[in-house]
């Protein structure tokens, strides 16, 4: 293969003087200044303000016969940039652009620069053909595709790997405790396992008179699960207070602590609480499976309508969305989801909590400690120094609490938040109550999203069943339901659902978006206008019309729409 044609070395002052980028005076000015300086000529003509870089690249190609390449608007492969080590294009301010199949094409500042197309030619083992680029704009493009974006990626899973794993292995924590614990730490790992594998929420172990008895929270409702000698009670307190890294010699306060298992290659979050009691300690867990923890907005359960009103409320980038319900609600989830669903690299989200139950990668997460004085509201006005865009508050619980955030939402933050209230139309006057300014709450909230969680009939066993009396009396009052109009459904109780004839649960809910009316009628203090307008507003999806529609498909028994409405109250 023949060499390729050498670029003839000229004089750059020459160059530009024929292109009529300069003349004659202001060559020899820079020269001049050149000498003083003793920096490159282009650099001084540039720095001059007599010629931009990208003009200098243009005079250069022309004079020289070879292309000029705006990297303004020429897409680069960063594969195929990369073919070149960066300490080369750094050095000889050369970029690889095209893959000729026998010889490259290659943007140089310096086209002109034999020795460079020397060294180029050498480390890429093939012939380079020149084009002419700006210099600033070569620069940028070697900053932007030589990141050490892979080192990191590699030096942090190196880290990673010699720090190790941080949760408890129960396989390897049998090998290693003595003869006496290995029972105990099997014990646990059993309860972990069938614990989740029912599905269940909290673990609580409760020492009796005669014996320790454990039950499981699944879907809302606790279930005995197992009763054990009363003198293993101590033994598993200690190992389980051992693993929180809790103080196995205080017996006589509550504790509580934070541990990690992995149960079946499945990584469990545990939140353990202690509590002195009459024969002993009593121990409860709070299990978060991350996998099965978080849920997608389109598998809340949320109707269709009121989904696509709660989404359009999310693409907000400013104002306040509550979420409401009692604890035990799914509230967590609802908001979780919400952020699921708006996390981006263009957002910063920052979640204040206590305590953080979900990680969400890419989300900047804080717990509350109220021991070193770190509260909501302290952790809160250091979230807004941190040029967030959205904001999570685990619970309005104060007025300090309460204000802050209402003051977000006013400036520029999307502000997420939970408050204990009965349903979405009371939430607004709840926040009044609170000590809130009228006009701040007016302004400042958008939307209100009320839920309850109803159980749901087995699918197993669920069959056709004629509402009792009474439920059909309270079906005919609140709702106008007549005896016979409808069909309804209940779980018989099968091995399915361990013979309750319920099976898992599913949201229901109401949203109220403030409107121009509701918000003057509280600028003007007027809370019972207010009351009316938003009980007018969720009237026909109301929590309670949301559970009887469940019933209605055959999806829950008549009993959970009394008992949410019962919940709700008057």
């Amino acid at each position: 293969m023949s060499e390729p044609a050498r670029a003839t070395k000229i004089s750059l002052g020459d160059v530009v003087v024929a292109q009529k980028l300069v003349t004659p005076e202001q060559l020899a000015q820079a020269l001049e200044q050149q000498k003083k300086i003793g920096r490159r000529l282009g650099r001084v003509l540039v720095e001059s303000g007599l010629c931009s870089e990208e003009q200098l690249a243009e005079a250069i190609a022309r004079q020289l016969g070879v292309p000029h390449v705006n990297l303004k608007s020429f897409n680069l492969n960063n594969d195929l940039v990369r073919r070149l080590p960066e300490a080369q294009a750094r050095r000889f301010r050369a970029l690889v652009l095209e893959d000729r199949r026998t010889s490259y094409l290659v943007g140089m500042s310096d086209p002109a620069d034999l020795f460079a197309q020397d060294e180029l030619r050498r480390a890429l083992k093939r012939p380079v053909d020149v084009a002419a680029v700006a210099e600033d704009r070569l620069l940028q493009s070697i900053d932007r595709v030589y990141r050490r974006t892979e080192e990191i990626s590699g030096l942090a899973r190196a880290l990673e790997q010699d720090l190790g794993d941080t949760y408890v292995d129960f396989g390897a924590l049998s090998a290693t405790v003595g003869a006496e614990d290995a029972p105990v730490v099997r014990f646990l790992q059993t309860v972990f396992e069938d614990a989740i594998q029912v599905n269940a929420s909290d673990v609580h172990i409760e020492p009796q008179e005669g014996n320790v008895r454990i039950r499981f929270r699944i879907d809302g409702v606790l279930q005995k699960q197992a009763e054990a000698d009363m003198r293993i009670g101590p033994a598993l307190v200690q190992r389980l207070k051992l693993m929180a890294g809790l103080d196995i010699s205080e017996k006589r306060h509550p504790q509580d602590g934070r541990l990690n298992v992995r149960v079946r290659e499945q990584p469990v979050d545990v939140r353990l609480s202690t509590m002195p009691v009459q024969y002993g300690e009593s121990v409860v867990m709070r299990l978060l499976t991350r996998q099965a923890g978080l849920l997608s907005l389109d598998n809340l359960g949320m109707p269709a309508e009121t989904l696509a009103r709660f989404r359009h409320t999310l693409q907000r980038t400013n104002g306040m969305v509550l979420v409401t319900g009692p604890t035990g609600s799914g509230k967590t989830t609802t908001l979780y989801a919400a952020l699921a669903e708006i996390n981006s690299i263009e957002k910063k989200i920052i979640t204040v909590e206590d305590p953080v139950e979900y990680r969400l990668p890419g989300v900047n997460q804080v717990q509350v400690n109220e021991k070193i004085d770190l509260s909501f509201s302290a952790v809160l006005r250091s979230a807004l120094r941190q040029d967030p865009d959205v904001i999570l508050i685990g619970e309005m619980r104060d007025e300090e609490t309460a204000q802050i955030g209402l003051r977000a939402a006013l400036t520029g933050h999307l502000v997420l938040s939970t408050l204990h209230t009965k349903d979405a139309a009371t939430t607004p006057i709840r926040l009044i109550d609170m000590g809130a300014p009228y006009y701040m709450v007016g302004t400042s909230v958008h939307a209100v999203i009320a839920q309850r969680l109803v159980r749901l009939n087995c699918e197993s066993c669920a069959a056709p069943h004629e509402p009792q009396a009474g439920e059909l009396g309270w079906l005919a009052t609140e709702l106008g339901i007549k005896p016979g109009q409808h069909k309804f459904m209940r779980g018989r109780g099968c091995s399915h659902c361990n013979g309750l004839g319920l099976l898992g649960r599913t949201g229901i809910y109401e949203m109220l978006e403030m409107s121009p009316e509701m918000v003057a009628a509280l600028n003007r203090n007027q809370t019972n206008e207010f009351a009316a307008l938003a009980e007018a507003a969720t009237r026909n999806q109301s929590l309670k019309h949301h559970a009887l529609q469940l019933a209605l498909a055959g999806r829950a028994p008549v009993s959970e729409v009394i008992r949410v409405a019962s919940e709700i109250g008057d």
